[in-house]
């Protein structure tokens, strides 16, 4: 009994971890060399990191530089709406951790690494599907060879191969905006409880992430109008951050070029079936979380622990049947609706400003 997932992102490790510590043999395939990415998912929600605790892991992951958000806000021309008080949480973790996710991930590729039965194999892109010649998966071609498994997890993002190969479709819900991301620097005077913040405008919004030596600044624009954009300069991001943040307005210069920002094509969608015999999905290769709020990482944490969950118990009885994957999606399905609701209203506020 073996099972091999595609994708060394947060669910794609965390999973391998929990299957691994259950005695079940686990390969990671992670297509790239390394985890290093540029503006990845930062954010460690409360469960993130309870769960972590429970593993024995949360304490020494915290000893790694991180920022403690304790809220989530929406600043409007109207007033200042708190969308969520984590500090009021009854844990030790009454706060979002954000850490680059490239420490985050070695750190679980580090600790899964040390269970006997466990495999990350780097440079590792899934190439193709292995199926019985009756539909029913049972492994993946990979740059370096082939791999056997009884379950084939794809959790390798937002463009995801396996669900490419798998023959399954996203289905989009109507995300109409692009951000555009770059860093300014933290400074002593910046307000002290200026944590994760939305700042809405008339025709955009700004998000505003803290970290340990700066500021990920997330600027919003209309799908598809990023080359127009590029042809008038940065100062229209410049000036929208002047207005809208303006305690960040003494710093809004440094932004001089494009070449220190990153384009993000935001998406929310869903995949209406994630699993067929021998193969499941999970985080984004099921279901794209836009970047606000920062739950992208959650997500794929909950997944695993559903995939974990409903996985363990199918091998310890002789084998995972449909129903066993059909039952992840079932587990899952609704807390992934209601976030998706919330990020369209979201979007759809943005396009009505």
């Amino acid at each position: 009994m073996s099972v091999a997932i595609a994708g060394g992102g947060p669910g794609g490790l965390l999973l391998g971890y929990l299957l691994a510590r259950a005695g079940i043999e686990v390969t990671v395939l992670e297509a790239r060399s390394d985890f290093d990415r540029d503006f990845r998912g930062d954010s460690l929600h409360p469960y993130t990191l309870e769960l972590l605790d429970r593993l024995g892991l949360a304490g020494d992951l915290l000893e790694l530089d991180h920022f403690k958000a304790r809220s989530f806000r929406f600043h409007t021309p109207d007033g200042v709406y708190r969308a969520a008080d984590y500090g009021r949480l009854r844990t030790p973790f009454a706060y979002i951790a954000l850490m680059p996710q490239v420490r985050f991930l070695d750190f679980l590729a580090e600790r899964a690494s040390t269970l006997p039965n466990f495999t990350l194999r780097t440079g590792a892109k899934v190439t193709g599907l292995i199926d019985d010649g009756n539909g029913t998966v049972t492994g993946v071609r990979h740059r370096g060879g082939e791999l056997t498994a009884s379950v084939v997890v794809g959790a390798d993002g937002r463009f995801s191969t396996v669900r490419r190969l798998a023959g399954l479709e996203a289905r989009s819900l109507g995300a109409t905006t692009d951000l555009l991301w770059f860093r300014l620097p933290r400074s002593p005077g910046d307000p002290p409880d200026a944590d994760l913040d939305l700042y809405f405008g008339r025709d955009a919004y700004v998000g505003v992430l803290g970290g340990v030596r700066d500021w990920q600044v997330g600027y919003s624009l209309e799908k598809g109008s990023y080359p127009a954009l590029r042809e008038r300069g940065v100062e229209p991001v410049r000036a929208f951050v002047r207005e809208r943040v303006p305690w960040l307005a003494d710093r809004a210069h440094l932004l001089t070029d494009f070449s220190q920002t990153t384009l993000l094509s935001v998406d929310i969608s869903r995949v209406d079936h994630w699993h067929r015999p021998g193969l499941l999905l999970l985080g984004d290769a099921a279901h794209v979380i836009s970047p606000v709020g920062g739950n992208g990482i959650l997500m794929a944490v909950q997944d695993a622990v559903a995939a974990a969950n409903r996985l363990v118990p199918a091998f310890r009885r002789g084998g995972v049947t449909p129903a066993d994957l059909a039952g992840v999606q079932a587990d899952r399905i609704r807390a992934i609706e209601r976030v998706q609701a919330d990020q369209v209203r979201v979007e759809r506020r943005s396009a009505a400003a």
